[in-house]
């Protein structure tokens, strides 16, 4: 059977109904694409242990640092280093996030709130 191919953004958009709610896209090796829609604002972590990658599918979204905002926009990647403190937030409505990491990494890292997600859905 040949791998199954998606449109991240349509599926996206029919299968997340909620920001900050990421779903596994697919997994290489020890690591998952992760999908996600982002909301407003959310929790200042970091992942002790691993990088953390986002590529903004569809609008526009922010990471905030310590020392100040880094923009992204369609087509755009960062890649957060292990132990920098962050926190992504939305500049245009839902916008749709690829996210590259470990399998094991939690999205809230170091911060349990409301917004952690530890049993994640699949597209």
């Amino acid at each position: 059977m040949p791998p199954r191919k998606i449109n991240l953004v349509a599926v996206a958009d029919r299968t997340i109904a909620n920001v900050w709610d990421p779903h596994i896209a697919g997994d290489i090796n020890d690591s998952q694409a992760k999908v996600a829609k982002f909301g407003e604002v959310f929790d200042w972590h970091a992942h002790e242990q691993e990088d953390e990658a986002f590529l903004v599918l569809r609008g526009k979204i922010a990471v905030d640092f310590r020392d100040g905002p880094v923009e992204l926009g369609e087509g755009d990647f960062i890649v957060v280093p292990r132990g920098i403190e962050h926190r992504p937030r939305s500049l245009t409505k839902e916008p749709i996030v690829l996210m590259f990491e470990p399998a094991t990494t939690l999205n809230t890292g170091n911060a349990k709130s409301d917004l952690t997600v530890a049993d994640l859905k699949r597209l």
